[in-house]
């Protein structure tokens, strides 16, 4: 007789899924939504532990339905298989009357199949914020993990110096980078939000490339290999005297951490020099400064003064354009909140993990700068990017 082959939809010990849940709830009732339909692939991770196709419907009071169309192996209490969206409503029982669903993140036809389904009764909010600021705060279970792929991450790049051979370029010693990263256990996936936002496993600058304008919300550009994704190495050979600029994937645990350091063939500009350490001290400042209650605007506007004290504003997060933030939430997806900006509303709180970015671009000499991923803890600001900061040599 065949074996049937089941496996468990959540893949989360039960404590930390409940204080996942209880945080959704909170966010809920605070908004005023009765549920949240969650159909956001990183959303549904959070939730379950596990990207599956369906969706999970979270109520005001902490309690969740999972509804599964694929794998249809998965088991579990609160499951419930389901052939399409419209099977949903019968299997809800009682309708909320203010049904919160990703609509920034959900495709449109899918908002109106969920919205004839559960009928002119419900009314249809969206829920895509709430879940933003659901998941900005990390319980001490996945900054664990932060810190894990931050370990490694940090591994790797140690070893980048020994990953060059003379004539390389960019795009050579980003593909050795990229074996590294997986042979070191990097899943590959780069997570990213938006459909103004792609990435593929590193961004790898030198020289002129590195002020290349990219249609995306990056830090950095870069032209790419091909127009169909503008940004990263372009082919350049690295040459002597030029920084080259890594910031490479560091998704080890599907909780990311985001890291970018400078190598140079020979010696740094003093120029490269005196910029690489102003951005290391900018995000020393701030993650001294980043203590719960803070306001992610102040921060920005405290990295803008010390770039406008060294003279280096016209470098600043770009040449030819200037990035508008200087640090983003990290987690599942690289671009999470708080935000680092001039305009940000966002407020640091104990659980915020946070990437801080103050990079530089110069014409003739390229990009320069560090990035540190940090967590705030109830002991202080922990840096899980751990690096040498300065810009070291292949030889």
């Amino acid at each position: 007789m065949e074996q049937k082959f089941e496996e468990k939809l959540i893949q989360i010990e039960p404590g930390e899924q409940k204080l996942r849940l209880d945080r959704i709830a909170r966010h809920l009732q605070d908004a005023g939504i009765d549920a949240v339909l969650i159909a956001d692939h990183a959303n549904l991770f959070y939730l379950t532990g596990r990207v599956y196709c369906g969706f999970a419907l979270v109520r005001a009071d902490g309690t969740a339905t999972y509804f599964v169309r694929r794998p249809t192996h998965l088991h579990g209490d609160h499951m419930q298989p389901i052939r399409k969206i419209e099977d949903m409503p019968a299997l809800i029982g009682t309708l909320p009357s203010r049904l919160g669903l990703e609509l920034g993140l959900i495709y449109y036809n899918t908002v109106e199949r969920i919205r004839a389904a559960f009928g002119p009764g419900v009314e249809i909010v969206d829920a895509t914020g709430v879940m933003r600021a659901v998941r900005s705060v990390k319980t001490p279970v996945q900054i664990d993990l932060m810190a894990q792929s931050g370990a490694k991450q940090t591994l790797v790049y140690k070893n980048i110096p020994k990953l060059y051979q003379e004539g390389m370029s960019d795009v050579e010693l980003q593909i050795e980078i990229e074996r590294s990263l997986r042979l070191h256990g990097c899943l590959g996936q780069f997570r990213v939000s938006g459909q103004d936002m792609e990435i593929f496993m590193a961004n790898v600058l030198t020289g002129e490339n590195a002020d290349t304008p990219s249609p995306y919300d990056f830090a950095m550009g870069g032209a790419g290999m091909h127009p169909s994704l503008p940004v990263g190495a372009d082919g350049t050979i690295i040459r002597p005297g030029l920084p080259v600029m890594v910031d490479a994937n560091g998704n080890f645990t599907a909780y990311m951490t985001d890291m970018t350091r400078c190598y140079i063939l020979g010696e740094p500009t003093d120029e490269a020099i005196r910029l690489n350490q102003l951005s290391a001290d900018i995000c020393r400042a701030i993650s001294e400064a980043a203590v719960p209650g803070a306001k992610c605007s102040d921060l920005y506007n405290m990295a803008v003064e010390m770039v406008r004290e060294a003279g280096a504003q016209d470098y600043f997060m770009g040449h030819r354009y200037h990035a508008g933030f200087v640090g983003h939430g990290v987690g599942i997806e690289i671009n999470e909140s708080p935000v680092l900006a001039p305009k940000s509303r966002d407020i640091i709180q104990q659980g915020n993990t946070f990437a801080v970015e103050p990079k530089f671009v110069v014409p003739g000499l390229g990009a320069v700068g560090i990035e540190n991923t940090y967590a705030v803890t109830e002991g202080g600001t922990r840096r899980l990017t751990t690096a040498p900061e300065d810009i070291i040599s292949f030889e």
